[in-house]
């Protein structure tokens, strides 16, 4: 006689007080529907023996459920939302995804797709600008965003970095972040750098009459983090940066409830430790949804194309899942209507150059921050004619032009065709 499996319940129907994961599992000389109980036992009310309260009524009620099993793996559990501390990312992740990464049951184990009940969503404010924010923020009605990243990403001095800056914003840049190891190094002091930068972006507004940003780094330890924040918005700054995975994600909780008034960009360092292998580990879909959740304005999807890994259907989907109040369920995600949180910005970044933009603008779509860092400050004719480029793409694409048709009569981005193409 098959022994029966405690936390599988193929008849299950989830309902809207239920938390759901979609896993995709590889059993290690079990069957599939054990090495699923395993998971689901483990994420929730079980343990590997039998213990002497485990059977209580009231405990049986908030243990999770495996409702669907495929034959390839992919199974969706269900977990109902009083098992979690309902604001509480590190807690609601530490059970779903948590100790189930190393059990033996499972030779590999990906979490690729969660939804929230409503329960849990009215717990945060979500993102607090989100696109249409953002955008009215800097000004941009309807073209997608053009930022760049300082580069060297390390090494400069403040007096380079904040010039470096200015030329960007001067040449068409909307924004200029920090990259993601740029802190407050002895060679460019945090304090130093924000004040100076700001000053630049101050100068860069009135000569060209166009908004600017400066996304400053403000990761660190979480105290020094918001004295950071704190001072950003004390000096007129716009945004702050953070380094969402490498921080953790109670300190983004700490940053958005925090409620500056400040638009948030998150940088995902560290992603690819989670995400890059497609049978183990974490999908970015998911560090995106409770990224939104929290409440980040913008964040790094991907490419598709340039330097980093990432293929651009996953990548469509991700920006899908971030900038759509309902998503509809598909075999490798799940249905989520996202009610009171808003839509965040995408960001594509890494490795670019104005030859990539066509790409993108074809397959992202305009509600998208390009951003380009070597592409920008490798142009032969320096910065400022780097930035220039970058803009005359996305120009020449709003127009329905080719890039070569429009470099015709546009030296910086013929420049940068010659060069990158």
């Amino acid at each position: 006689m098959k022994k029966k499996l405690d936390f599988v319940d193929l008849k299950y129907k989830p309902d809207n007080t239920d938390l759901v994961c979609l896993f995709k599992i590889v059993p290690n000389k079990i069957s599939l529907e054990k090495a699923a109980n395993t998971v689901a036992l483990e994420s929730s009310v079980g343990t590997w023996t039998n213990v002497e309260r485990g059977k209580e009524d009231y405990v049986e009620k908030i243990k999770a459920r495996v409702f669907s099993i495929k034959k390839d793996g992919w199974i969706k559990i269900a977990y109902p939302q009083e098992l979690f501390e309902q604001d509480n990312v590190p807690n609601i992740l530490s059970s779903v995804a948590g100790n189930i990464f190393g059990m033996k049951a499972v030779k590999t184990i990906r979490l690729e797709d969660v939804r929230f009940p409503k329960g849990i969503l009215k717990s945060f404010k979500g993102p607090k600008y989100g696109i249409d924010g953002v955008r009215n923020l800097l000004k941009i009605k309807n073209r997608p965003l053009v930022g760049t990243i300082i580069k060297p990403k390390l090494g400069l001095n403040t007096k380079h970095h904040a010039e470096s800056a200015y030329e960007s914003w001067k040449g068409g840049c909307d924004i200029v972040k920090d990259d993601e190891n740029l802190s407050s190094q002895k060679f460019n002091i945090f304090e130093n750098r924000l004040a100076k930068t700001l000053e630049m972006a101050d100068k860069a507004e009135s000569e060209t009459g166009e908004k600017k940003g400066y996304l400053v780094n403000v990761t660190a330890e979480t105290k020094e983090m918001m004295k950071r924040a704190q001072l950003t918005e004390k000096m007129g700054g716009k945004y702050v940066m953070i380094d969402i995975l490498t921080s953790g994600w109670a300190a983004v909780q700490t940053l958005r409830e925090a409620n500056f008034k400040l638009a948030i960009h998150a940088h995902r360092a560290m992603h690819a430790a989670l995400d890059r292998n497609s049978e183990h580990g974490i999908s970015m879909i998911v560090i995106a949804d409770f990224a939104r959740l929290i409440g980040v304005d913008q964040i790094h999807i991907g490419t598709g194309i340039g330097k980093l890994e990432g293929d651009i259907k996953n990548i469509i989907q991700i920006k899908e899942d971030i900038v759509r109040m309902k998503v509809r369920e598909t075999k490798k995600r799940l249905q989520q209507n996202w009610m009171n949180i808003k839509p965040v910005m995408p960001v594509s970044s890494g490795g670019l150059h104005p030859g990539h933009i066509p790409f993108l603008i074809k397959h992202l779509g305009r509600d998208l921050i390009i951003q380009a860092g070597g592409g920008v400050h490798g142009h032969p004719f320096g910065t400022e004619a780097g930035a220039r480029a970058m803009r005359q793409a996305v120009d020449a694409v709003l127009k329905k032009k080719s890039l070569g048709e429009y470099a015709k009569t546009h030296i910086e981005l013929e420049e940068a065709i010659k060069k990158w193409n």
